[in-house]
């Protein structure tokens, strides 16, 4: 079981969620609610007060890099740091798996800078993957795709949930939250509210 109590920053919260394994939560709320700042609390990339806990463990026993491999944010804008696709991945017959199902096999070799924002997207998202995390905080992981992409990428998370790992994703498309998730949450004012469903 995934759980945060009492998240807050001087812009959100107080939050508690709990999300268990197999299951994906959706937040939706206007621009500057405080979706994105929350995921970056939970992963404690921002000063926050509270805590988090993932079977019982706290985040705040162990080591960040720990915490960020089991619960692993995936950002609307991903970060990179040098130049070429296979700089930020291991080489190993997983991440070939994981490119192939991203639908990018063949883009190892690519240029950072050359990279479309949904290639991005798609690549930040295999790269989270790789380290067999036991939650996915994913921040509109499908914003820049296109249909296919974004049913490509529906099914990994889909696949994910399968194998035990608790989702919680920030999402302004209604269809998508109900397709994929099985509780929504509005987030107004830094603060968070359950939904009976996703609604427009």
């Amino acid at each position: 079981m995934f759980e945060i109590s009492d998240l807050k920053t001087p812009l959100i919260g107080p939050v508690s969620l709990s999300i268990a394994p197999d299951e994906c939560v959706s937040l939706r709320g206007a621009s500057g609610a405080g979706k994105s700042l929350l995921l970056r609390a939970i992963a404690d990339l921002d000063p926050n007060e509270g805590d988090a806990r993932l079977d019982q463990q706290s985040r705040n026993r162990m080591p960040a890099p720990q915490w960020r491999r089991l619960v692993a944010l995936v950002p609307a804008e991903s970060g990179w740091w040098t130049d070429t696709v296979v700089e930020h991945f291991k080489m190993d017959p997983e991440t070939e798996a994981l490119l192939e199902a991203v639908g990018l096999p063949d883009s190892l070799d690519w240029k950072i800078h050359r990279l479309s924002t949904g290639e991005k997207q798609r690549l930040a998202l295999a790269r989270a993957l790789h380290n067999k995390p036991k939650v996915l905080l994913l921040d509109e992981p499908t914003s820049a795709l296109d249909d296919k992409a974004t049913a490509r990428v529906e099914d990994i998370i889909r696949e994910q949930m399968d194998r035990g790992v608790a989702v919680l994703l920030v999402t302004h498309d209604q269809a998508q939250a109900q397709r994929v998730a099985g509780r929504h949450f509005l987030m107004e004012h830094g603060r968070l509210s359950e939904e009976a469903e996703a609604v427009a």
